[in-house]
């Protein structure tokens, strides 16, 4: 059987880290991405971790024809795990229609593409933000708490997205999903070979975090100190990216030794606890003893107050658990912002 596995933005963040984890447990992985949202040195990264290097595609998943030509030069695929998608919360707000056009015809591209090369296994990266803000009686989230309306069009085209997933296997009896809804990831690769690389100011919390520390932003902004928290600042599940990447090929192990219980499974991926941003902010401070200046700005339109996973199912199912400790995870973030700014302790 086939161990290749198509890893559609496999440069990106999460991707990368989850390529490493594939290649690492000895799958053949090829990337398909356009490198919008990510950097072609990210492979060097990925072979200087591995030994090896994956096969990459320059495609966009929106040109039908140019990745359709993937699927034939690329032969018995066994299963995609698919993060191709535009993902600020606050740019959606901006930029709906790129939003929907992105993430959205992306996915059913692929699944055509699939269906037309008889692959049948996908991941889908999912997000918490399906949930929007839940209700006290769901915190921590389970997968059996309800879906909100979307609070950001970011969050509604993976609700979108999961929707179309579950048509379609209705539809197509032998496709098997997998989707996983993502709290937020941080954190870096432990070699500082591989992480976060935003393009411009980032959106995520702790870029923005170790670019301040470094030296390259003035002031970390903090959205809002008036939530209904104990610091006012906003709570989430910071899982670490090597964690959640591992959960990826637990996930498609599952699938390709026919596992699964159900057509599509649905698994919260996070460390069940919440951390405020503040809280973030002073760990960091705590373990690097490099001080952030921060100011208190505005509530950023689309943010949740509070939201925290409840993993039982993923770690009882999939036997996957996110429990790299806060600290390790934000001196991995540190070192590769080091690393990338060549920064000497």
């Amino acid at each position: 059987m086939s161990n290749r596995i198509l890893v559609t933005g496999g440069t990106g963040y999460i991707g990368s880290h989850t390529v490493v984890e594939l290649m690492q447990q000895g799958y053949d992985v090829v990337i398909a991405d356009n490198l919008s949202n990510s950097n072609i040195e990210v492979l060097d990264g990925i072979e200087a971790i591995v030994g090896r290097r994956p096969d990459f595609v320059n495609v966009d998943c929106l040109d039908y024809v140019n990745f359709g030509r993937l699927f034939t030069d690329y032969p018995n695929i066994a299963g995609v795990i698919h993060f191709a998608a535009s993902k600020a919360v606050g740019e959606s707000v901006e930029k709906p229609l790129l939003y929907y056009r992105n993430n959205v015809g992306s996915l059913v591209n692929l699944l055509e593409l699939m269906n037309k090369n008889d692959v049948h296994n996908i991941v889908f990266s999912s997000s918490c933000t399906v949930y929007g803000q839940p209700d006290a009686a769901h915190l921590p989230v389970d997968e059996a708490a309800p879906i909100q309306p979307a609070l950001s069009p970011y969050g509604n085209t993976k609700q979108i997205n999961e929707d179309i997933i579950r048509d379609e296997a209705h539809a197509t009896p032998d496709l098997h999903a997998t989707i996983l809804r993502y709290f937020n990831p941080i954190g870096a690769h432990p070699s500082a070979k591989i992480g976060e690389l935003p393009n411009g100011v980032p959106n995520n919390l702790l870029p923005f975090v170790t670019q301040t520390a470094a030296g390259l932003r003035p002031m970390l902004r903090v959205f809002g100190n008036d939530y209904n928290t104990p610091d006012g600042s906003c709570i989430r599940d910071y899982i670490y990216v090597v964690d959640l990447a591992k959960a990826h090929v637990k996930a498609i192990d599952r699938m390709l030794k026919h596992k699964a219980q159900d057509q599509v499974e649905v698994f919260n991926l996070g460390t069940g606890r919440g951390l405020s941003v503040l809280e973030i902010v002073n760990e960091f401070i705590k373990v690097t003893g490099v001080e952030i200046p921060y100011e208190i700005v505005g509530r950023r339109e689309g943010d949740i107050e509070q939201v925290w996973a409840n993993p039982a199912k993923a770690n009882q199912v999939l036997g996957w658990k996110a429990d790299t400790p806060t600290a390790d995870v934000l001196l991995s973030a540190w070192n590769w912002e080091k690393h990338l700014r060549k920064i000497d302790d």
